[in-house]
Formats: structure tokens, C-alpha cells, sequence
């Protein structure tokens, strides 16, 4: 369990993502009950959000005039799904059938790279799409415990708003502010995180690091875009199934 955490966390840092739909999935797998599912992915989110965030700074990546816009509406609304608690009946195929959706059309953006797309200059976010984008994600990741990366993530690809590296960057950092965030709307639901999320949040942290090192230096785009549509369509698939 601690090495399937560690792994999860290094592939989904490489994209800019925590790995919030990742540890969901191995939890479910171990059958813990969604409650405990999502405040505990929110508290592990947090720790690799944190980490990809200063990678990402340090290796100048990041674009606040594309950060800002999200947030304005995407922080309280975080909040407010925060304090929502769905059923399993409910809360099982909405993530699922979401994580699917956004997986597929990152796969799609991944094979673009290989035409014309790949060189099309991306444009900063309108603001005003922006802003509405941000809340409607906000609340939707708040009331699932997944970040906002895995959501805005192929998004910002698809409409052309940063490139891979840049949106792993944005997506790094929202993933920080929306965990944050969700925690706080979810401070009722915190004697449920599972007892064994100390030794999680090391493994984690860990596999965090390195993920990010690569995601933030090595990696290119198209495998970065790829990457992410495995990951996001393997987890919508294991909690549906």
C-alpha cells in the first residue's frame, strides 16, 4: 500500500497533479468508506500539491495571470463542496464517469502534439470563462475530495490557454489552493482520515518529489499529456467498476 502510494504519487506530480483520484482509487480498493475516501486524499493532495507548487516556481513555469481567475471563485466554492457529503451510490460513478471524460479528452489533446496544434501559441484564459470555470470545479472537486488540476487540467489544454508544461504548473498550484479549501469546508468530516495517512503522507511526500523534478525538466509535452489521459481514464474505470 505504501509503495502503490508512492508510485501514484510520482506519476501524477510529473503532470501537475496531486494524485487525489489515485490514492481514491486504491483506497476504494482496500474498501474504505467514501467519507474517509476523501478527507484522507484531500490531506495527501495538500502535501504534493505543496511540493510540485515550489518545483514548478523554481523552475519557472508558472503564469499567475493564468492562476488568478480560477481562483477568484474556485477558493470559496471549494469550500462549500467541502462540506458536502455524498453517498457512495452517488459518489462512486460521478467521480468515475468525470475522471473518464477528462481523461479522453486529454488523450486527444496528446495526439494533436504530433500536428499542427502542437505549435499553436497558446492564448492566456478569458477572464470572464475563467472565473465561471473556477467555481463550477471548485465544487465539484470540493464535494469529491479529487483536486482541481484533474478537471482543469485538460480544459486549459483543450481551449488553448497554456501549454502542457505551463498547465502542469497552473494545475500544481490549484491543487494546493483547492485542497486547502476543501479541508476547511470538510473540518467536521477530519476524525475520519484513515489512522495509517501519517505513514501515507511520507510515502507521498517522497514520491512527490521526484515526480515533480521530472515533470518540471525532463519530461515532454506529449508524454506529459499522455501520462495524464492513463492515469485519469485507469482511475474513472476502477471507480466505476
Amino acid at each position: 500500500m505504501i509503495l502503490a502510494f508512492f508510485l501514484v504519487a510520482l506519476l501524477y506530480a510529473a503532470v501537475g497533479q496531486a494524485g487525489a483520484t489515485g490514492y481514491i482509487a486504491l483506497m476504494a480498493i482496500f474498501g474504505l468508506p467514501p467519507l474517509e475516501m476523501k478527507v484522507t486524499a484531500l490531506v495527501l493532495n495538500l502535501v504534493v500539491a505543496a511540493i510540485g507548487t515550489c518545483m514548478f516556481q523554481r523552475a519557472a513555469q508558472l503564469s499567475w495571470r493564468n492562476l488568478y481567475p480560477f481562483a477568484l471563485l474556485g477558493f470559496p466554492f471549494s469550500v462549500l463542496g467541502g462540506s458536502v457529503n455524498l453517498g457512495a451510490e452517488a459518489y462512486y460513478p460521478l467521480v468515475g464517469t468525470i475522471l473518464m471524460l477528462s481523461g479522453l479528452l486529454m488523450a486527444r489533446s496528446a495526439l494533436l502534439t504530433q500536428g499542427k496544434a502542437a505549435i499553436i501559441v497558446p492564448n492566456p484564459p478569458p477572464f470572464i470563462p475563467a472565473l465561471i470555470t473556477g467555481a463550477v470545479i471548485g465544487f465539484i472537486s470540493g464535494t469529491t475530495g479529487t483536486g482541481w488540476g484533474v478537471f482543469l487540467a485538460p480544459i486549459i489544454l483543450a481551449m488553448n490557454w497554456a501549454n502542457a508544461r505551463q498547465t502542469a504548473a497552473t494545475t500544481a498550484v490549484y491543487n494546493l489552493v483547492n485542497s486547502a479549501a476543501a479541508l476547511i469546508g470538510a473540518y467536521a468530516f477530519w476524525p475520519q482520515i484513515s489512522e495509517s495517512a501519517p505513514i501515507w503522507v511520507m510515502a507521498v511526500a517522497i514520491g512527490g518529489l521526484a515526480g515533480a523534478v521530472l515533470g518540471s525538466r525532463f519530461l515532454s509535452d506529449k508524454w506529459l499529456r499522455a501520462i495524464l489521459a492513463l492515469l485519469l481514464v485507469g482511475s474513472g474505470l476502477k471507480l466505476i467498476w
